[in-house]
C-alpha cells in the first residue's frame, strides 16, 4: 500500500540528507501515517482508515461522519 493519508491526501516529499562535510545525497520525508479503526455509528459497522496525525485531529474536530461523507464524494472506497 502507498503512504497517503487517506484524509488530507499528504504524501511522502523528498530532500538533501546532508553530512557533516555538506555532501548532500537525496531522501524522504515520511509523513507519520497510523492504521485506524473507527466506528461509523449511522451505518452501524467498523471502518480501518490509514491517516496520519493531521488526519487524526481531522476526525476529532469535524466528525468522522462528514469526513467519511467527503472521502465517498471523492470516490475513496471505505
Amino acid at each position: 500500500m502507498s503512504r497517503i493519508c487517506q484524509v488530507t491526501g499528504k504524501v511522502p516529499v523528498s530532500g538533501n540528507r546532508v553530512s557533516h562535510s555538506n555532501i548532500k545525497t537525496k531522501r524522504r520525508f515520511l509523513p507519520n501515517l497510523q492504521t485506524k479503526r473507527y466506528f461509523l455509528a449511522e451505518e452501524g459497522r467498523w471502518i480501518t482508515l490509514k491517516v496520519s496525525s493531521e488526519g487524526i485531529r481531522t476526525i476529532n474536530k469535524r466528525g468522522l461522519h462528514t469526513v467519511v461523507k467527503e472521502l465517498k464524494a471523492r470516490g475513496e472506497k471505505i
